[in-house]
């Protein structure tokens, strides 16, 4: 039984062997935001915008996919901008304690 066609003879991107929706793809997809945010004259500014676009424009699932894979194989896949975005986004997404319920009546 011959293989489906690559996604490149479909007529789609080829993302060099990383299935869409895998942690490989997204480390790519987070490398090229941070070839975008790479011309910001100042490193704070890139970095911002990296963050702020993976944390608006990436659902949750795929941020927490992505910090997962960096937790258990490195951070090394990632170019120098967005894993220091990915840092802020670990940083300042840290699980909080669902509030009790009954609001704060006393």
């Amino acid at each position: 039984m011959p293989s489906p066609p690559s996604s490149a003879a479909r007529g789609g991107a080829q993302h060099d062997g990383a299935q869409h929706g895998s942690a490989e793809h997204l480390v790519k997809m987070a490398n090229d935001i941070g070839n975008f945010f790479r011309s910001e004259p100042e490193r704070k500014e890139a970095i911002a915008g990296i963050a702020n676009h993976i944390s608006r424009f990436w659902t949750p699932r795929m941020r927490q996919k992505l910090l997962a894979h960096v937790a258990q194989y490195g951070e090394a896949a990632l170019d120098e901008l967005p894993r220091e975005a990915l840092k802020s986004i670990a940083k300042n997404s840290a699980p909080t304690r669902p509030e009790p319920p009954g609001g704060d009546a006393g």
